[in-house]
């Protein structure tokens, strides 16, 4: 079954929580609405569920408008955050409870839940209660209700919000294994990059009641069509900039960007992510600081080095990341480097360094261009 969102726009009172949003979901496709919250991405979900109504904008299914069909009408599971389980019911009665409200005959619903509970990995947790299940568990028999009454699409909404990041972890990958098998149709909504990076087949990244960008995680990551986007997929380093004839500069250093080549300057910001940047010890007693680590010569982006102090060095897990001041800046620059690295060059704050980017990312403010 594939979904079709055409020109879908919802308010609540005067926030506009959709504003026009059209899209597709392939059949079989995993994909992940992303973007922080308030910005449509659950609204977007329980339309397409059928538990809100559109202003406007219709819903298809296979070409079929849906938009005025209940949600039971639409064929659709559901998994909610917190799991909303009976918690006076048995885990058996709660896979079940779909297909009793069906008046499924009672061998089959038998085999149903037998089935599912093989298939989420709970075999022989039938009859417990889902208080003596571990988080992880809850979220599994959440997702065996949903599987149960044979939903042609598979909706969860923030289905990894309440566990722990261990959990959360072992679960999205079976989470993704499940989904090779069963091969259904499912739309996930997240606020965390790395969950919907590492689940989905395409993402969409959502701000504002809009679409800001889709494509695969690779095309969204190394891509980002908007500011919003470079900012919101993990930490960046921001730097205000110019453009002018077909070059972008950086603290002075000229950048290549042909999709500038007019005379006038114009201001830009300019992005590099803490792990794009290579970092190394320049000699300060030497003229103009020259570099005395051979990796600083290396300038694969053909953008310069710019001259830095270290002011701090912190490690978190098997990242060390190094916070600079630029020469002639305000703003800090921070580096990410594997602890093994971090290790060897063992910087020191008030150490002089030679900051080289490997990537950069320039956007105008209006339009806005990337590189």
């Amino acid at each position: 079954m594939s979904i079709h969102v055409r020109g879908i726009s919802k308010a609540f009172g005067s926030f506009k929580a959709l504003d026009n949003v059209s899209l597709d979901v392939p059949q079989g496709t995993l994909l992940a609405l992303l973007g922080p919250s308030g910005s449509g991405k659950t609204t977007l979900l329980r339309i397409i569920a059928g538990l809100e109504w559109p202003d406007s904008g219709r819903i298809e299914e296979d070409g079929a408008d849906i938009t005025d069909r209940h949600a039971r009408q639409r064929e659709v599971g559901f998994v909610f955050q917190h799991y909303a389980l009976f918690r006076h019911m048995s885990v058996f009665e709660n896979i079940a409870f779909g297909l009793r409200v069906r008046k499924a005959p009672k061998q089959e619903i038998e085999a149903k839940v037998n089935e599912l509970l093989h298939l989420v990995r709970l075999d022989g947790l039938g009859g417990r209660k889902p208080a003596q299940l571990s988080g992880g568990q809850r979220q599994r028999v959440a997702l065996a209700r949903a599987l149960a009454i044979r939903p042609k699409i598979l909706l969860l909404d923030e289905p990894f919000g309440a566990l722990d990041a261990k959990v959360r972890v072992e679960l999205r990958q079976w989470l993704r294994r499940l989904h090779d098998e069963i091969g259904m149709t499912s739309v996930f909504v997240t606020h965390d990059q790395e969950e919907a990076f590492e689940l989905a087949d395409e993402v969409v990244v959502m701000n504002h009641g809009k679409i800001e960008q889709r494509g695969t995680p690779d095309e969204v990551f190394e891509h980002p069509a908007t500011p919003f986007v470079m900012d919101f997929l993990g930490n960046v380093n921001l730097f205000h900039g110019r453009v002018e004839k077909g070059q972008a500069f950086w603290h002075g250093i000229p950048i290549d960007y042909p999709d500038y080549p007019h005379a006038q300057a114009r201001p830009a910001r300019v992005y590099l992510r803490p792990h794009e940047l290579d970092i190394a010890r320049t000699n300060a007693h030497a003229p103009n600081g020259l570099v005395t680590d051979d990796s600083a010569r290396n300038d694969p982006a053909g953008n310069g080095s710019l001259p830095a102090s270290v002011l701090r060095i912190a490690r978190s897990g098997a990242i060390v990341r190094i916070s600079c001041r630029p020469d002639g800046a305000e703003s800090e620059l921070h580096v990410d480097l594997p602890a093994d690295t971090a290790r060897d060059l063992a910087l020191q704050p008030g150490e002089r360094v030679a900051i080289t980017p490997r990537k950069v990312r320039v956007f105008l403010p209006d339009p806005e261009y990337v590189i």
